[in-house]
């Protein structure tokens, strides 16, 4: 089976945040989508989170996926270092149940945008990235349009089963 020709980057501010983006990481193999998994700071590596954002078009990347908690700088810190669209996913964290994280990834300046799933929304992030993807591969969005039917599918298969039940 043929592969999207752009990668997706998947960037975590700490490796603690992998239990989370392990559902996008596990959504964009399912999709067959190649990616690239990297724990990147904005905080503690600054320069190589800029080096790799500025460079990641370059690099094949198509989409930039960028998970932090607390503070949650990361997507805007990438977004500020390319033209590439980046989404953010708010990490749940302990101080506020995942609310600084998701206020800090949202609330962007003018001029650079960060599309920000759910907290802890790591499986929308990849199919975000998989629509944005598909924008320019009828393949991926033959793919995502086949699990739209699936979805449906097993929606009406559960109220089947309920109304039977009843």
């Amino acid at each position: 089976m043929a592969q999207t020709s752009k990668k997706v980057a998947v960037i975590m501010g700490s490796d603690s945040d992998f239990a989370v983006v392990k559902a996008a990481v596990e959504q964009l193999k399912q999709l067959e989508i190649p990616c690239e998994v990297r724990v990147m700071s904005a905080h503690r590596t600054p320069r190589q989170a800029c080096e790799f954002s500025a460079q990641a078009r370059e690099n094949g990347f198509g989409v930039i996926i960028a998970a932090a908690g607390k503070a949650a700088h990361l997507a805007g810190v990438l977004a500020a270092h390319t033209t590439l669209p980046v989404i953010g996913i708010p990490i749940k964290s302990s101080t506020m149940d995942g609310l600084d994280s998701l206020l800090s990834t949202v609330q962007m300046p003018k001029g650079v945008p960060v599309a920000t799933v759910a907290i802890d929304g790591a499986a929308n992030a990849a199919l975000l990235a998989a629509q944005i993807l598909a924008v320019a591969d009828d393949a991926l969005a033959d793919k995502l349009a086949a699990m739209k039917v699936q979805m449906e599918e097993a929606v009406v298969a559960a109220d089947r089963k309920l109304q039977e039940s009843l």
